[in-house]
């Protein structure tokens, strides 16, 4: 498999006053009618991926985050840190029945590997 990137997502201080200006700037569609209350981008296009925002925890800056597919989400979270990527959220179950970690590399840039559910 390869290992493409499927969704970004923005940490955000302010996720409303964030998903209000990209909406605002780009016509996206931001909704927030979901299980985990996250909000979802959809940029009405079909070409390039999809996105979301979320809030950041009160240590954290705004960023951007990517996500990563991978086959086994425990397996590259060891392959990450014999690399000298940290854990940040270890692999956690989501509600849709994906599975997540959240790392962080050696250039203390935090992304996410997903394997989703189905896939």
């Amino acid at each position: 498999m390869s290992n493409p990137v499927f969704q970004f997502q923005i940490i955000s201080k302010d996720p409303e006053a964030t998903g209000q200006f990209y909406s605002e700037l780009f016509g996206w569609t931001i909704t927030a009618d979901n299980m985990t209350g996250h909000r979802i981008i959809n940029t009405g296009s079909r070409e390039g991926i999809q996105g979301g925002i979320w809030p950041a925890p009160p240590q954290a800056p705004n960023f951007v985050q990517l996500f990563v597919a991978v086959d086994d989400v425990s397996g590259a979270v060891r392959t990450a840190e014999a690399q000298g990527a940290r854990v940040l959220v270890g692999p956690t179950p989501l509600p849709e029945g994906d599975e997540m970690a959240v790392m962080q590399d050696p250039q203390g840039m935090a992304f996410a590997l997903c394997r989703r559910a189905g896939k």
